[in-house]
């Protein structure tokens, strides 16, 4: 039996419209909407809004205005977007009679999946990220990369790993030494570790940035720089303190310079000189200090610290040596030189120098040295005829760039 009322129609086993479409108008014509329940088949178009469920299968298209939706479960569709909830590894292995094509987004792993003949697999996934809450990464220096550059103690928190990163790592320069009346030895560079391939993983990574080591008078060791390090990745050992007077010349990342008896410069913990924007071997690269010399009374000489790109320069006849030349990167987008070794102190009161620092912010020596250029990793100059001198090493630095596209 048929039953229609002014807000229902029931009984019918289905409705199908004889032309395009099926309206409904009052007695002025007007269209009138059905304010109850309709159920069985509709075969045709449904124009207008419908409120409500609609339960059953549907064949053919569902066209909404713009500002419209389609909600099924946590699943919506509007004009602009589709969006397909989230579920984590449990809920999608729980999931039975999956199809080939279905897509889930995992929230334990933060990926885009996709069902396959194989199982799930990934379709997309949250970009790799390299973050510190202790400085700020600069995307526009160089295009296409963060760069993170540490001049002080800090952190980097790693996440949707393993990625991969450049880093630069260098120590703190030595010290300069300071000896009166007798010429002292250029602080060596702190040692460079580069790499521009490193895999990392997820974690939080401490990181410390060496201090350049105090110009003074007495034992090498005094002088030494400090390690710059990024934690369980890699430590660049700080620079040997230039001699003051008659010993050898401190170790350390790049050597310093050697004393006037004449003494040598000190070993460098490096693989020696290293190539312009090349990785470094596992001891990174630095070199050895240069040799101080004696040529009379009043007349003494210190060698130059040793730099990343060059030895330190033996001291010549009336000059303390030259530092040994730092090396030039571009991972901060820049050209920028670092880890130039300290230059010689000079003790003859006609003969002031000053002995070049090396490339890269080594200090210069002569009577007063200067001290190493701040987060390069330089030495710091040797000083002849002040005691204790200005050449303090120059503290290091720590760069970390990854790629942004």
């Amino acid at each position: 039996m048929t039953v229609i009322r002014s807000n229902s129609i029931s009984g019918i086993n289905s409705i199908t419209a004889q032309s395009t479409s099926l309206n409904f108008y009052d007695t002025s014509g007007n269209t009138l909407s059905i304010g109850a329940s309709v159920t069985g088949d509709i075969t045709g178009n449904v124009t207008g809004n419908v409120t409500g469920n609609v339960t059953g299968n549907l064949t053919g298209n569902v066209t909404t205005g713009v500002g419209g939706s389609i909600t099924v479960g946590n699943t919506l569709i509007t004009s602009t977007s589709i969006g397909i909830g989230t579920t984590d590894t449990t809920g999608r292995d729980a999931l039975t009679g999956v199809a080939d094509g279905t897509l889930i987004f995992n929230s334990t792993t933060k990926q885009l999946e996709v069902y396959s003949p194989q199982g799930w697999i990934v379709g997309a996934r949250e970009s790799f990220q390299v973050a510190s809450p202790t400085v700020t990464a600069d995307t526009s220096s160089r295009p296409g990369w963060a760069v993170l550059t540490f001049t002080g103690p800090g952190s980097i928190e790693v996440s949707n790993g393993p990625g991969t990163v450049e880093y630069f790592v260098i120590g703190g320069g030595g010290g300069g030494g300071a000896q009166p009346a007798n010429a002292a030895g250029g602080g060596g560079a702190g040692a460079l570790h580069y790499n521009n391939n490193y895999t990392i993983a997820n974690g939080t990574y401490p990181i410390t940035v060496g201090a350049g080591g105090i110009s003074s008078p007495g034992a090498t060791s005094v002088r030494t720089g400090s390690d710059s390090i990024i934690n369980t990745i890699i430590t660049a050992a700080g620079g040997g303190g230039g001699a003051a007077g008659a010993p050898a010349g401190g170790a350390g990342g790049c050597g310093g310079g050697g004393g006037y008896s004449p003494t040598a410069g000190g070993p460098g913990s490096g693989a020696g000189a290293g190539t312009a924007d090349t990785n470094s071997p596992p001891a990174g690269w630095g070199t050895n200090g240069g040799n101080g010399v004696l040529n009379g009374a009043g007349d003494t000489n210190g060698g130059g610290g040793g730099g990343i790109g060059e030895a330190g320069v033996p001291a010549p006849s009336g000059n303390g040596g030259r530092g040994g030349n730092g090396l030039t990167f571009t991972i901060d987008g820049a050209s920028t030189a670092r880890g130039g070794g300290g230059g010689g102190g000079c003790e003859n009161a006609s003969k002031p120098g000053p002995a070049a620092g090396g490339t890269g912010g080594g200090g210069s020596g002569g009577h007063s040295g200067t001290a190493g250029t701040a987060n390069t990793g330089s030495g710091g100059g040797g000083s002849g005829r002040t005691s204790p001198g200005p050449g303090l090493g120059g503290s290091g630095i720590v760069i970390i760039a990854y790629p942004t596209t």
